[in-house]
């Protein structure tokens, strides 16, 4: 049997970081899709072949640029964009917007609250969603958590429910072999005292980044809830020890475990919780996954039947934090050809067919 042809779509890729590498690469090697751009920041990286900003040997042609009039003016049909937005909210939606405007879809890693758009702030997404009109585009955001294991797998397991009543999706994640000491592990605090002001333990912050996911699940059982709640705690080093997060002092932050808790009538019914050591040791109270699996994803729906689906990503070197970045971006990476045959508008995975990666 002949497969079908599925028409190319003309990507340029925004930003070239942790997952930026990761989605550049997935791009070229992605046959229903053609790189036509890449778009850099650092000085150092403009002119530099696509293929050597993400660890491939064979040249592209490709060069990244930071003129981006001059990309724009590509036509492409999509901007991968995977550039870091919770640190400079104002200019990554400027940016979107430009792009949007341009007339060239977006699939998008950045400001994970518009990863559901009923929940984000209502003036981020009118100034999107005019974007889009203006250019006749769609956009999407999503990412690995949040994104597809608090969204589709939830979902597919509760397909053979009778009965739901209630759905957690935990983060069980060991970040010691995670490099992001300058973003990661200052927004958790890693390596602070305790008592510091890490980022994302400020009141909202865990809302705003995971309420999302919360409400889109909510919506999609058809419950209304009462509110969003935040916890969260934090647990010393017991002695010193040497991470990919940098050095961590005996008495600093060395666990942090959180919850975002969707109440319904009066209990957390949908829950985003995250446990998030530098140490195994850390917290041995704390959930983990079953014996014999170090990191990874657990989700629980309970009804009727009830399931608990364990998930233990693992990258090509063996590690769970690089399999952790390579799947966010290629979770927006395999959505490009189904977001380029959206619609338009600022859509969500509630409003998209079921879309996967291609054989290589």
């Amino acid at each position: 049997m002949t497969r079908k042809a599925r028409p190319m779509r003309r990507v340029i890729q925004w930003s070239t970081g942790n997952a930026g590498r990761k989605a550049l690469r997935g791009i070229l090697r992605h046959p229903d899709l053609e790189l036509v751009g890449v778009h850099a920041h650092a000085p150092e990286k403009v002119g530099r072949d696509a293929a050597e900003l993400c660890g491939l040997t064979a040249p592209t042609g490709v060069v990244a640029s930071d003129d981006v009039d001059a990309l724009l003016a590509l036509g492409a049909d999509c901007v991968c964009y995977t550039a870091q937005g919770e640190t400079r909210i104002r200019e990554t939606i400027d940016d979107l917007c430009r792009i949007l405007a341009s007339g060239a879809n977006v699939v998008n890693t950045a400001i994970v609250s518009l990863v559901y758009p009923p929940f984000a702030s209502p003036k981020l997404r009118e100034r999107l969603e005019a974007a889009c009109s203006e250019g006749g585009s769609t956009f999407f955001t999503s990412g690995f958590d949040p994104g597809w294991s608090g969204d589709v797998i939830p979902l597919s397991l509760a397909s053979c429910c009778e009965r739901v009543d209630s759905v957690r999706v935990s983060e069980l994640m060991d970040y010691s072999t995670y490099e992001d000491p300058g973003f990661t592990g200052v927004y958790f605090g890693f390596g602070r005292p305790l008592d510091y002001a890490a980022p994302l333990l400020q009141p909202g912050v865990l809302k705003g980044g995971w309420g999302g996911m919360v409400l889109m699940l909510a919506d999609a059982f058809g419950v209304g809830l009462d509110e969003i709640r935040e916890e969260h705690e934090r647990l010393p080093a017991p002695e010193t020890f040497d991470t990919a997060m940098g050095r961590i002092e005996e008495g600093s932050c060395a666990g942090v475990r959180f919850e975002v808790q969707g109440i319904v009538d009066g209990r957390p019914t949908f829950v985003a919780a995250h446990v998030n050591r530098l140490r195994d040791d850390i917290g041995p109270g704390w959930d983990r996954l079953s014996a014999g699996k170090r990191s990874g994803y657990k989700i629980e729906v309970v009804g009727s039947p009830s399931f608990t689906c364990e998930i233990e990503p693992m990258g090509e070197d063996g590690d769970h934090n690089t399999a952790g970045i390579t799947a966010t971006s290629m979770r927006v990476v395999n959505a490009i050809p189904a977001v380029c045959d959206a619609a338009g508008g600022v859509v969500s995975i509630l409003d998209l067919p079921l879309f996967t990666a291609r054989h290589s």
